[in-house]
């Protein structure tokens, strides 16, 4: 029997802490997830505008097994910024690979961004991004427990017509594995059924996570593209962002097998997805905590299937619980 973390969040995968932080006169926000010690990472893009900082380091043929932290950004290429900040807390806290003794450890931050230029704000900041400061904020934020919706990388994303947000979902199996989703939903596609108030991803939510709706028998087919995805659609002005991680010990080859499967929790959540408008990105990593059991292609398996379905819970949670933010009205606002 699956059931949800404790938390409902991504922090219930033990070992992770999540921070957030946000301008909200610029309208954007950072997201870093940090785990108690470097963790095994892949990474899985599926969109036509990806930005990227350090991905190239997840590679399972690069020197560094470990990660030390992962950031969502918005901002588009300026929020590539904010893992410098994080890297500057980590670094003052002596984190990082040690290339030799006597050198600086260099903390290892991967992160990916996300378009909200045109969130509304103030984006007129001078020579310096806002970002490498709240990469430190978010870092030294970092917790257990952490705010959904309009928080972090959520701020100013955007899903389809609604206001888009920052969400996160947990699963824990019959033999106690744990896994975890984290994502900022700022996609071209809409996550609700045309004609309807139900999210896509409904036959994956628990206990109600976000509003229990259900379809009507009398719900017809919509049309090929909703009418209420995001109308102007442009290159690089989208993308959800997500995290994917499990305390079952994986190596970074099966770490990029679960990046793939979980890939499809988007298309559960989103219509249409992995547009040439979208930058879609998954990371996933695994803190080790849990041996893997036999035979493991299988193990890894039906954690892709459990990570697919909480990603699509995450994604309707975080439109779920954004509130609405200049003219960009919020799920419940436009039908609760």
């Amino acid at each position: 029997m699956i059931r949800q973390g404790a938390r409902n969040l991504i922090t219930d995968v033990p070992g992770l802490k999540v921070g957030n932080a946000e301008d909200f006169g610029v309208r954007t926000g950072v997201t870093v997830l940090i785990g108690d010690v470097p963790s095994p990472c892949a990474v899985d893009i599926r969109g036509g505008a990806p930005g990227t900082r350090d991905t190239d380091a997840l590679d399972p043929v690069s020197l560094v097994e470990g990660i030390d932290a992962l950031v969502l950004s918005g901002g588009s290429a300026f929020g590539l910024d904010a893992p410098a900040g994080v890297q500057s807390v980590l670094k003052a806290q002596g984190r990082g690979y040690e290339i030799a003794p006597g050198l600086p450890r260099v903390p290892i931050v991967s992160g990916a961004i996300l378009f909200d230029l045109a969130s509304g704000g103030n984006k007129d900041w001078g020579d310096e991004t806002p970002y490498r400061r709240l990469g430190q904020r978010a870092a030294d934020a970092a917790g257990i427990d952490f705010a959904l919706g309009n928080a972090g990388a959520g701020l100013g994303a955007i899903a389809g017509a609604y206001k888009g947000g920052l969400g996160s979902a947990s699963a824990v199996t019959e033999d106690e594995y744990t896994v975890g989703a984290l994502v900022a939903v700022n996609s071209v596609g809409s996550p609700v059924l045309p004609g309807s108030d139900v999210f896509w991803a409904w036959p994956f939510e628990m206990a109600g996570e976000f509003g229990g709706k259900r379809p009507s028998p009398e719900l017809k087919p919509g049309p090929l593209l909703p009418l209420d995805m995001k109308g102007a659609v442009r290159a690089g002005e989208n993308t959800t962002i997500a995290i994917i991680a499990t305390d079952a010990a994986l190596t970074r080859i099966e770490l990029k097998r679960l990046a793939i499967m979980a890939a499809d929790g988007f298309a559960r959540a989103l219509r249409p997805v992995h547009t040439p408008f979208d930058g879609d990105l998954i990371y996933a990593l695994s803190t080790g905590r849990r041996a893997l059991k036999e035979p493991r292609p299988l193990e890894v398996m039906r954690l892709g299937v459990l990570a697919a379905d909480s990603l699509a819970r995450a994604i309707a949670r975080g439109v779920y619980e954004a509130e609405s933010l200049g003219p960009v009205r919020s799920y419940r606002d436009t039908f609760l």
